[in-house]
């Protein structure tokens, strides 16, 4: 499951690449405690649901679920709790003057372990219009089918 960087990916957000425009893409670790990263690595984590705020200049991302460790008892924490995500002060500054231009989020695209280390790509990301997402799925057939039709040319 690991890649050639070190990489071992524990949760991706493929809706965020059907819903919005990828701007910018940034690495921020994420404040856990043991039972959380226990969990992490049997690959318990979701995060279709979680979205990032910014509150007096910290970063956090809210709603992502991460399941109690099976042996943690009295040290598991809420599933669903706030995480502060940590990222430095120029880019979070950055990302809080971009969020404020109409139509700009900041997304989670997935949650990985580089190294011992979990940290979350988020994205600043501009949000679709209906026409655009049927595009990108017409694009997306499009390729599909050359790829297809290019795969019988050469076994012939």
């Amino acid at each position: 499951m690991a890649d050639k960087t070190g990489e071992k990916l524990i949760a991706n957000n493929k809706k965020a690449f059907h819903d919005y425009f990828i701007e910018e893409t940034y690495e921020a670790g994420i404040a856990l405690c043991g039972t959380e990263v226990k969990s992490l690595r049997l690959g318990q984590c979701s995060i279709k649901e979680a979205f990032i705020s910014i509150d007096n200049e910290e970063v956090f991302i809210n709603r992502m679920h991460i399941n109690p460790y099976e042996k943690g008892n009295i040290f598991n924490k809420d599933p669903l709790r706030k995480r502060k995500l940590l990222l430095h002060k120029s880019e979070i500054r950055k990302l809080l003057g971009s969020i404020k231009i109409k139509g700009y989020t900041i997304v989670p695209l997935k949650v990985y372990f580089k190294g011992s280390k979990v940290k979350v790509s988020i994205a600043l990301a501009k949000g679709k219009k209906l026409y655009d997402k049927r595009d990108s799925i017409a694009k997306k057939d499009q390729a599909r089918e050359a790829a297809r039709d290019f795969k019988i040319r050469n076994l012939k």
